[in-house]
């Protein structure tokens, strides 16, 4: 029997922590939402006075951070401390793994200084930041300055040092592949307490290759520079519903951004975003995006959408109109849409408050979305963090191409979970030589 052939898992009967899941929105509503939205303009302020520092102040501050560091690693007992990681407590993370080794006999080194944006240097085209920093912030600095990074995480709470040890796949990987991909250099602190700097073409060659995807296991991050692109001030997304069945959506997905005569690095036959939502097994929406200028947009006869307001539709749910009222294209200014699925968590939000997505609490509460990842995971407890583990799906699936369509028929027979969101991601081959490889 093939892998894609496994018996389904029997269906389980209801106990008592899947009502505790179902009410879960009074705790939710009433202490969760308030929290978070005071963390979030807390950290809103902090950001601020952060940008209104000089770069020689935050390159000072920097550098003495970094010394705590070298000098707590090198404080260290290796006989009697543990592995070294990072002082941050597992439910602050943002994934949904698990991380029962920080349960186990370790050292920790605190990192939680190191958030601030060092320097965005338009000559070079990079922005130097701390691990920290997550994307909300690096967008509001930069695309002012109609300046971006090259793939942008949806999810403004995301953070580079985790999009960097972890995975980060975005609208625009199928052009610039990875958010690690796009790194040009990383400041690294080794075990030993020595501080290095690793890129593609140096003695730490091998470092920088590593690091992506290394889950912190090679050393401490404490900046990374990361590649800029220009950018303009709107997004011309244009929607395509697609009905058939699961491998006629595929092709439709795939043909939404690889061209047919294979001309693939012709800029006017591949968008710059690319994404699609599978809403069931005979039902998609195939959104792909151009940078458009402000003078393109507010031409007469365009439409310009504001999702970043806090009583619009909730940005899956706008997509999936799509599917009624056919082909449309719409103009949405350019951080908005890179945060688009922020306040609705893609569709977790769906499953956390079931009624949030209701015009009524849009408009009453919707300011206050979305409740943080780290203090959903800090009040759920151990029953019900299990429980997420046991029934809940969150899982990126790397597939190639030409299989999407099995990928798609496997997950609807084993799993029926929808939506399911597509998107493409170009692999970048790291130089063989940097795996012992001739």
């Amino acid at each position: 029997m093939s892998d894609l052939e496994a018996p389904l898992r029997p269906k389980r009967k209801k106990v008592w922590v899947d009502y505790f899941v179902k009410f879960r929105w009074i705790i939710v509503i009433f202490v969760v939402l308030p929290i978070s939205f005071t963390l979030y303009f807390l950290t809103y302020l902090g950001d601020v006075k952060s940008e209104m520092k000089s770069y020689k102040r935050r390159q000072k501050e920097h550098d003495e951070n970094v010394k705590k560091v070298v000098k707590r690693l090198k404080e260290r007992n290796p006989s009697k401390d543990g592995l070294v990681c990072t002082a941050r407590k597992p439910w602050i993370a943002v994934g949904m793994r698990n991380v029962d080794y920080k349960r186990a006999r370790h050292y920790e080194v605190d990192l939680s200084a190191f958030r601030n944006i060092l320097e965005i240097d338009s000559e070079r085209m990079i922005v130097r930041a701390e691990p920290l920093v997550n994307m909300g912030q690096i967008s509001r600095a930069s695309v002012p300055m109609n300046l971006s990074p090259a793939v942008v995480a949806e999810l403004d709470d995301l953070t580079v040092g985790g999009l960097i040890n972890g995975y980060g796949i975005e609208g625009s990987s199928h052009i610039y592949g990875l958010f690690s991909d796009t790194v040009v250099a990383y400041e690294i602190v080794l075990a030993d307490g020595q501080v290095v700097r690793a890129t593609k073409d140096n003695e730490y060659s091998d470092l920088f290759y590593a690091i992506p995807w290394s889950q912190g296991t090679l050393g401490l991050l404490v900046s990374a520079e990361i590649k800029l692109i220009p950018v303009k001030e709107y997004m011309r997304l244009t929607y395509k519903p697609v009905v058939g069945n699961l491998k006629e959506l595929a092709q439709a997905y795939i043909d939404s951004f690889a061209p047919r005569d294979g001309d693939q690095d012709n800029p006017s036959k591949v968008p710059d975003f690319v994404e699609t939502m599978i809403y069931n097994s005979t039902e998609g929406v195939m959104m792909t995006g151009r940078y458009a200028s402000k003078e393109e947009a507010k031409k007469k006869g365009n439409v310009i959408n504001n999702v970043g307001w806090w009583f619009k539709p909730w940005f899956y749910q706008h997509a999936q109109t799509a599917l009624k009222k056919g082909e449309f294209v719409e103009y949405i200014p350019t951080r908005e849409y890179y945060h688009r699925h922020t306040r609705c968590l893609y569709w977790e939000g769906k499953l956390i408050l079931p009624f949030a997505d209701q015009w009524w609490f849009r408009f009453l509460l919707g300011w206050m979305m979305p409740p943080k990842v780290s203090l959903l995971k800090a009040t759920q407890g151990e029953a019900i963090r299990n429980y997420y583990h046991e029934m809940h799906v969150i899982q990126d699936m790397l597939v190639p191409l030409y299989k999407v369509g099995d990928a798609l028929e496997w997950v609807d027979r084993e799993m029926e979970v929808y939506p399911i969101w597509l998107c493409p991601a170009q692999v970048v081959q790291a130089p063989c030589e940097n795996y012992g490889v001739s």
